[in-house]
């Protein structure tokens, strides 16, 4: 078997369900080129000194075939395609817009957004498993995890952070689906999906003029007033910067999130032991540490198809990637990598060291994450809470299509009915994350 093929093998929809077996085999080879002059590096030291390496770049417009498409794409459309959003730049722009957008939500500058948010979450959180207790009356429920509470949750949470209107997540869902699909590497060529993912931001984005042009000058508490507003000492994002960045995290703020939910309920149904522990609710500090155990075991993003390209010639590995080559991370493969990690295939919450890769690294490291920690911890600790005698209607579940932002397209358990809320407002402290 040549590493080639067990790449395709990964990407392949029948191994969606547990592609672990095949990044172990993955990583016998470090540093793996594929036919269309791209490579693959799933290890957890190169990962690392890649994401940490300045010539490693996250602008696509650095690879000339690349740039010269996207030029052909605006030339064939007549209007301008969409700036990059922060996460596709690299310094010094980079370091601008994610300061202007760090401004708005997080320290040092608003300190308090996040743990300010926790009652609404719990709120959020209490009336999705309320729901759930209308479909007992005759016997066992039957719930979808992702449907009835994964997915809602996140969404509402991101657009009230966003000032969006929750009415509107019809309307914008169908171009969120178009962001993810994307990304896949399974459709197409770089450059295809490339073109395709400009069209789905430019899409959002335009969403996003609507919206703000309904809103008549009108400004509130939420992100995107936020960076209307242009306070600071740095000039303010343009209008196009500030609609690309928004698209980004609306679909970043709730895709990853509901699979990170999703795949930790699933992981906890497979460990009833550490699902007990966290109904029993005794253990001070258990959920942080559940929910950075499922970033290393189960992470909502498998890996960053061809998102980075090398602006010199890199040894890594052993291996010399060429200036100009397109890069694949496999960050799920580092997290569980053996030389990094012992005993990697063992969900074990209670490890001593729980570094992993799940929110990336670097300068890129994941904007959301003060965020989907508590999202996280709050979900899986009332669910473990609430439900009575949850148990899987089918392991494995069926899978979402993507290979890269991997979780189950439908989770149904089944439960004996609902327990009674036990607090009245968010019990949580602000934001855990284990030392």
């Amino acid at each position: 078997m040549t590493q080639i093929s067990t790449w395709q093998q990964i990407l392949d929809y029948s191994h969606r369900a547990d592609p672990y077996p095949l990044y172990a085999e993955l990583r016998k080879t470090p540093v793996v080129r594929l036919d269309d002059g791209s490579y693959v590096v799933s290890t957890y030291r190169e990962i690392v000194a890649l994401l940490h390496d300045p010539r490693l770049s996250s602008d696509m417009r650095n690879v000339p075939e690349l740039a010269a498409d996207a030029l052909a794409q605006e030339a064939e459309e007549g209007t301008p395609a969409p700036p990059p959003s922060f996460i596709q730049t690299d310094p010094p722009e980079h370091d601008r817009l994610r300061r202007l957008l760090t401004r708005n939500f997080g320290p040092p500058h608003r300190p308090d957004r996040i743990d300010s948010m926790l009652p609404h979450l719990f709120e959020i959180v209490t009336n999705e498993i309320d729901g759930f207790a209308g479909k007992d009356r005759s016997g066992p429920a039957r719930v979808d995890i992702v449907d009835d509470f994964a997915y809602p949750f996140p969404v509402t949470v991101i657009c009230h952070l966003l000032g969006v209107p929750r009415d509107d997540e019809p309307r914008f869902q169908a171009m969120s689906d178009a962001v993810v699909q994307a990304a896949d590497p399974t459709i197409g060529g770089i450059a295809e999906r490339q073109r395709r993912r400009a069209k789905a931001i430019a899409d959002l984005g335009r969403y996003f003029a609507r919206l703000l042009e309904a809103r008549h000058g009108q400004r509130g508490d939420d992100l995107l007033s936020g960076l209307l507003g242009g306070d600071g000492d740095e000039a303010p994002m343009s209008p196009e910067e500030i609609l690309s960045n928004a698209a980004l995290l609306l679909v970043a703020g709730h895709e990853t999130t509901v699979n990170l939910i999703t795949n930790g309920m699933l992981t906890l149904l497979r460990h009833p032991e550490v699902f007990d522990r966290l109904r029993r609710g005794d253990e001070p500090g258990l959920a942080a540490r559940v929910v950075e155990e499922l970033l290393r075991y189960e992470p909502p993003v498998q890996f960053l198809a061809n998102s980075r390209n090398t602006l010199d010639d890199i040894e890594v590995g052993g291996t010399t990637i060429p200036k100009g080559s397109p890069v694949t991370l496999v960050l799920a493969a580092g997290s569980r990598d053996p030389g990094f990690v012992p005993d990697p295939d063992r969900f074990d919450p209670d490890r001593e060291h729980s570094e992993h890769l799940g929110f990336g690294g670097g300068i890129h490291y994941c904007f959301g994450a003060p965020l989907a920690r508590p999202e996280t911890q709050i979900a899986l600790t009332e669910l473990a809470h609430r439900l009575k005698n949850p148990r899987l209607v089918a392991d494995p579940p069926p899978y979402r299509a993507s290979p890269g932002l991997r979780g189950p397209r439908h989770l149904l358990v089944e439960i004996d009915g609902v327990e009674p809320a036990i607090h009245d407002h968010a019990p949580y402290p602000p934001a855990q994350t284990p030392p």
